[in-house]
């Protein structure tokens, strides 16, 4: 076992752990997928058999990496047959294989996400007492909520919707319930509920999978929600031969369910288990180390640990300039006045980076939501820089309430189209029936006759009337304003909000961008030439930089959400907008909810190996705007 010499002293406890219960707290690039496929391959060495050890993963391409890097890593320097037979696999692709034995399901009874997305699609759209503006957002999200429900065993009657009126979401959830009873098919989230409800029933059949998986290893086992825990307890028998790899730190998906402080009820439960700590980082500089351990240091519901990085041990015997070089001490937090200085920054430094000699692959700007991608991807396009966006990055000109303001515009400009007095006709509420608009082209005068005996609506009409007439005479900027504030779309959309359990924030927002972009436009026809040439642009953009940018990922800048960076490393990450509202999120109000936002902060430095710039902003959209508590910590 030469290889065991090459671990540090905690990896090697880890690896050579045999009986009992343990818990490895894992800090970023600590090595943790080395310690599960090592561990796996010195259970083999020590006698076990291939086929009763369980590795689990949370998706499908983490499991394939780890069985590839154990059977090309460490696997294939010995000759040993029947280590295929190693099990590794997710938690739903585990528990199917026990539904499949016992109740003899197939793949055929499984409702896939898209089957899911339009069956709840057609439960929506039999609501006639509710506007819904984006559906295919508005479905994700009870999709989604459904979801946490199921796997958090929430009582229907307990559960408090967000984005969705509660009523309407019951109803919802009980006719998806229904419906996948009836027609026998199991969803994902079934597929543990009805894993555990068997072995709760069925202890003899629990007794012989517990004989079968006698050595469990989990990954990320910070990310797992109460049923998955409760299942993995199930399943570990009286020899409790399980092995969790995890980091509370990094539980950024509290969304899903996942609860960071489930790993210390995991100590509290196994109170004999041993706990190795990997505080070892071999991926960042100690400069990067400290300053994500001062921020996380602020979460108050965390294991406490502390980490180093290897680089330290590294540069011992180097002169100052090739220690500089190894570490480079220089952490960038920078204020700049508006977005625009921003990115014109972020152009600056991948262009430095580039200079010195750092291939654009090398360098990934994360940011909370990928509409927050918009303008430094417009720096980039126009300056040429290659770039892979993981996440698109939406067409602000595409949004809903974009469309609305711009069919007013249309309106006021002469447009008799139907469809763009469908979508503002009563946005705000103007009491007009939805019959008079039946023809393809409107004749306004047709609906002054409709409600030639109705003072009052034609009161409004000739109110609407005037505004469009001075709507049209506006430039862009002064138009959206006056459409949000003097027609009263301001006034509309909070009453949406209200209706569907949301802060109005994130609209407002928007709309707050979309007049920052009016104001570069002196005209209604410049601003419209630059939408159809942007929107073209984009679509061209992105059907030509992700085919290319798939073929040859280093030669692009990866932009990215904080959330789809975990797991990945760069020599250099950007973390732009560290505002508050953005992170933490406006929508973060629990304490626990604020500790999660600064986890996926934390996850986000971390990501950088060697340059980390983190950059905020004085004002957003002609709005002031406040520097994130994450930073000042940072700067504190």
């Amino acid at each position: 076992m030469n290889r065991l010499k090459e671990l540090s002293p905690s990896q090697r406890e880890a690896v050579t752990h045999i009986k009992g219960p343990m818990l490895v707290l894992a800090g970023p690039g600590s090595g943790k997928t080395r310690v599960i496929t090592e561990r796996v391959d010195y259970l083999i060495n020590s006698g076990v058999k291939p086929e009763h050890i369980l590795v689990v993963t949370f998706t499908r391409a983490a499991a394939h990496e780890m069985k590839w890097r154990f059977l090309n890593g460490t696997a294939s320097e010995k000759k040993k047959t029947g280590l295929h037979k190693v099990h590794f696999g997710t938690f739903h692709s585990i528990f199917f294989t026990i539904l499949k034995v016992h109740y003899g399901y197939t793949t055929d009874n499984i409702l896939k996400e898209n089957e899911k997305f339009a069956l709840l699609k057609e439960f929506i759209s039999g609501v006639q007492d509710f506007e819904i503006r984006d559906e295919n957002e508005f479905v994700k999200d009870v999709s989604s909520q459904i979801s946490f429900v199921k796997s958090s065993k929430i009582d229907i009657d307990d559960f408090y919707s967000l984005g969705c009126p509660e009523k309407l979401f019951k109803q919802i959830y009980n006719k998806y319930s229904k419906w996948i009873r009836d027609h026998k098919k199991i969803d994902f989230d079934d597929m543990l509920i009805f894993t555990y409800e068997l072995f709760d029933a069925r202890k003899d059949l629990l007794k012989k999978w517990q004989s079968y998986f006698r050595y469990i290893l989990v990954d990320e086992f910070q990310d797992v929600n109460m049923l998955q825990y409760n299942i993995l307890k199930q399943l570990t028998g009286k020899e409790k031969n399980v092995f969790i790899v995890g980091d509370d730190d990094q539980s950024i998906y509290g969304f899903r369910g996942a609860r960071p402080d489930i790993m210390q009820l995991f100590l509290e439960e196994f109170p004999d288990a041993k706990k190795v700590l990997l505080g070892t980082n071999y991926r960042c500089t100690p400069n990067i180390v400290d300053a994500s351990a001062k921020v996380i240091g602020f979460n108050e519901n965390r294991m406490k640990k502390t980490l180093s990085s290897n680089l330290e041990e590294k540069i011992k015997g180097l002169s100052d300039e090739e220690a500089y070089e190894k570490i480079n001490p220089y952490i960038e937090i920078q204020e700049f006045e508006n977005l625009k200085e921003e990115s014109d920054k972020i152009l600056y430094d991948i262009m430095s980076y580039r200079e010195a000699g750092l291939n654009y692959g090398d360098i990934s700007i994360l940011f909370r939501t990928n509409a927050l991608a918009r303008t430094v991807v417009s720096k980039l396009s126009s300056h040429n820089i290659p770039f892979f966006m993981k996440d698109n990055v939406p067409n602000i000109y595409e949004h809903w309430i974009v469309k609305d303001i711009l069919s007013y515009i249309k309106i006021a400009l002469g447009s008799s189209d139907r469809n763009h007095y469908l979508r503002v006709y009563n946005r705000p509420n103007r009491y007009i029936n939805r019959n008079v608009f039946s023809s393809p082209e409107v004749d306004i005068n047709e609906i002054y006759d409709f409600y030639e005996e109705k003072e009052w609506m034609l009161e409004r009409l000739d109110k609407f009337v005037k505004d469009m007439k001075y709507l049209s005479s506006l430039k862009p900027y002064a138009g959206v304003n006056f459409i949000r504030r003097g027609i009263g779309y301001d006034g509309y959309i909070k009453d949406y909000a209200e209706k569907i359990n949301i802060k109005p924030d994130d609209m407002m927002g928007l709309m707050d961008e979309l007049l920052a972009l009016a104001k570069e436009f002196d005209s209604y026809k410049e601003w419209f030439d630059f939408i159809d040439e942007y929107t073209l642009q984009l679509e061209e953009q992105k059907a030509a930089r992700n085919k290319s940018m798939r073929e040859n990922k280093e030669e692009a800048v990866i932009i990215q959400t904080m959330h789809s960076s975990k797991g990945l490393e760069y020599r250099c990450v950007i973390i732009p907008d560290a505002n508050e509202g953005i992170i933490p999120h406006n929508k973060a109000v629990l304490e626990e909810d604020i500790e999660e936002e600064r986890r996926l902060f934390y996850v986000s430095m971390t990501r950088a190996k060697q340059y980390l710039h983190i950059y905020f902003t004085k004002t957003r959209f002609n709005k002031d705007a406040v520097i994130s508590r994450f930073a000042e910590e940072l700067m504190s």
